[in-house]
């Protein structure tokens, strides 16, 4: 599956942005997603991630209550709705999906596709 995510830019501390990754197939609902970002000089780390049926989530404690995951399997699609953006929030992020039996995945060993990354910047 190839995974192209969009919707990165620059905005405001305290405004919002909503990125969006969309997966060619039709195997999208077989798969796990997930959100990472990577910022300059740091390893890339989980942001949120959301199961096969969207019923069941997960989020960093670093985003929890400001970000919120979603996925439209009719549409191939996962979202991350971001809140309340912050400086510390400015990254690269990634969608990815795995093929992993579970519920939601946090760890990157643990998923099979990414997309290309989007760039977000927070400016204070």
């Amino acid at each position: 599956v190839q995974l192209q995510a969009s919707g990165g830019g620059l905005v405001q501390a305290g405004g919002s942005l909503r990125l969006s990754c969309a997966a060619s197939g039709n195997t999208f609902s077989r798969y796990i997603m997930g959100w990472f970002r990577q910022a300059p000089g740091k390893e890339r780390e989980i942001v949120a991630s959301i199961n096969r049926s969207g019923g069941n989530t997960y989020y960093a404690d670093a985003v929890k209550g400001r970000f919120t995951i979603s996925r439209d399997n009719a549409e191939s699609t996962v979202y991350l709705q971001m809140n309340s953006l912050r400086p510390e929030d400015t990254a690269v992020y990634y969608c990815a999906g795995s093929r992993w039996a579970g519920s939601v995945m946090v760890l990157t060993t643990s998923y099979d596709y990414w997309g290309q990354g989007t760039v977000v910047t927070v400016s204070s």
